[in-house]
């Protein structure tokens, strides 16, 4: 294979809440890349867990454990299917994941081996149960209001700031009484929505730190690699160039604000206008847009993307 580096490209890979029964399954049937990843991934599960993603039932694939390896693979089979159709290493000029999806893009970013990517998924999924089971709590998303009227509304509730998705749209997460709250005062604050959101914690906030001391374990268990292309972090966003960089990301990550917002104006700013969300669904090219509507972004989650990506190469 040949090395080529396109300019002003990005890749992104999405997080939680993207799953869907039958993701991944026309990769598995059409390309031999994409196959050694999802049989790669059963291997270090023990388990089948590409017949779950391909034929259900849903609410096992809902199930974090499930869900969490399932969206990381169909990420990365879809990056090697993109390279197995091109014949070209692909090297985009930055990659970022959004939360989960920042595991992902470890993965592609060759900081860590699929194998290694898994695991260190498995076992935060599993430490970030532990600690919604021992500090229960949710998230809301606020719609409408802006980041400092979201962190006024943060000091009065008692509520954290979990994700900036876009300027006009930020989660929150905090215990029960705190988001009750925190969705009172931003609906009484003009929000066009304040709901509170199907999940089982309160993610990327402090009520998360139960489970802080066995992640660092486990990240200083694997091997780390310098990232070979910018790696953008959620939580400085900025881009990540050593192994020691990374891991101190992943470390904040568990308990701080996804700084999504700013991690795609960053790009922005680095002269990066075309944008590829490798993964199922459409979620992060829906924000991006939200954020530059100049922007080019374009899904790459099936067989037929990934041929017309390699059309267009």
């Amino acid at each position: 294979m040949t090395t080529q580096t396109d300019p002003k490209i990005a890749f992104l890979f999405p997080g939680q809440g993207s799953q869907a029964v039958g993701m991944g399954k026309d990769l598995y049937l059409n390309s031999i890349s994409a196959r050694e990843v999802f049989d790669e991934i059963d291997d270090t599960l023990g388990r089948k867990l590409s017949t779950m993603m391909f034929e259900g039932p849903e609410d096992e694939l809902r199930q974090t454990e499930n869900t969490q390896p399932a969206i990381l693979a169909t990420s990365v089979a879809a990056w090697r299917a993109m390279e197995e159709a091109t014949g070209i290493l692909q090297v985009p000029n930055a990659t970022a994941g959004h939360s989960l999806g920042e595991y992902s893009a470890l993965a592609v970013a060759g900081v860590l081996s699929i194998t290694d990517a898994v695991k260190l998924v498995l076992e935060r999924g599993r430490l970030m149960q532990g600690a919604c089971d021992e500090r229960p709590g949710g998230m809301a998303a606020i719609i409408g209001l802006d980041e400092v009227t979201a962190e006024e509304i943060c000091r009065e509730s008692g509520a954290q700031m979990s994700t900036i998705n876009t300027e006009q749209q930020i989660i929150l997460a905090g215990d029960h009484h705190s988001l009750a709250m925190a969705i009172d005062i931003a609906s009484a604050r003009g929000a066009k929505k304040a709901i509170p959101l199907q999940v089982g914690g309160a993610f990327h906030s402090g009520l998360m730190s139960p489970a802080q001391e066995g992640l660092n374990a486990m990240i200083d268990s694997l091997n780390f690699h310098d990232p070979v292309v910018p790696l953008i972090g959620n939580v400085t966003a900025k881009s990540l160039n050593t192994a020691d960089e990374v891991k101190e990301e992943l470390r904040m990550q568990l308990t701080s604000c996804v700084q999504w917002n700013n991690t795609v104006k960053f790009m922005l700013n680095d002269g990066i206008d075309t944008f590829y969300e490798i993964g199922h669904g459409k979620v992060l090219s829906g924000m991006v847009k939200r954020i530059e509507r100049r922007a080019n972004i374009s899904n790459i989650g099936d067989f037929e993307s990934v041929l017309a990506y390699a059309s267009n190469s």
